[in-house]
C-alpha cells in the first residue's frame, strides 16, 4: 500500500461526507484533473482505504428507531464458542455491530429495534438463543449524540 499524502487525506474526507460527489466536483475540491482524481480513488479503494459506498438511511422511517446494547457474557471461552458465536450473530439482521471485548463480559452487540416494546422478543428470539450465551445485560439509547461520525484522516 502507498503512503496517503495530503490530497489522499482530503478525498477521504471528502467521500466520508459525501459518497456521492462526482470525479468533476472531487477533482475540483482537491485540484486535480477529473482523471487524475478518478485514479486516485480507484487507488484507494483498491488498496483498502474506502471498503465501501452506501446510503445513510433514516433509522425510525425504516422501523429501526432504537439503538440497545447489550453485554453478553459467555457459559465458555474455547476457539469453538466463539466461532459458533460469531457465525450466529452475523446472521441476525437487527444485529449492525458486535465487538469482542477484553473485562467482565465477552461480547457487546449493539442493535437496533423499532421499540422497547418489541425488546423482550428480540432478546429471546435473537439472543438468548446465540450458542454459549450464559448471561447478558442490556442498555438502550435515549439519545443520539455522535451517531455515524466521520473517521478523522
Amino acid at each position: 500500500m502507498t503512503e496517503l499524502d495530503a490530497i489522499d487525506r482530503n478525498l477521504l474526507r471528502l467521500l466520508q461526507e459525501d459518497g456521492r460527489r462526482t470525479t468533476l466536483d472531487l477533482a475540483a475540491r482537491v485540484g486535480l484533473s477529473p482523471t487524475g482524481a478518478s485514479q486516485r480513488v480507484k487507488r484507494l479503494f483498491r488498496e483498502g482505504y474506502i471498503t465501501g459506498i452506501r446510503a445513510v438511511l433514516n433509522p425510525a422511517k425504516i422501523g429501526r428507531g432504537t439503538i440497545v446494547f447489550i453485554q453478553v457474557r459467555l457459559d465458555q471461552t474455547t476457539p469453538q464458542v466463539f466461532d459458533r458465536f460469531a457465525e450466529a450473530v452475523a446472521n441476525a439482521p437487527e444485529v449492525l455491530e458486535c465487538h469482542m471485548v477484553v473485562g467482565g463480559f465477552d461480547y457487546l452487540v449493539k442493535a437496533r429495534i423499532a421499540d422497547m416494546s418489541v425488546f423482550q422478543d428480540f432478546l429471546q428470539r435473537v439472543i438468548l438463543p446465540l450458542p454459549g450465551v450464559r448471561e447478558t445485560h442490556t442498555y438502550t439509547s435515549v439519545a443520539d449524540v455522535k451517531p455515524d461520525a466521520l473517521l478523522p484522516v
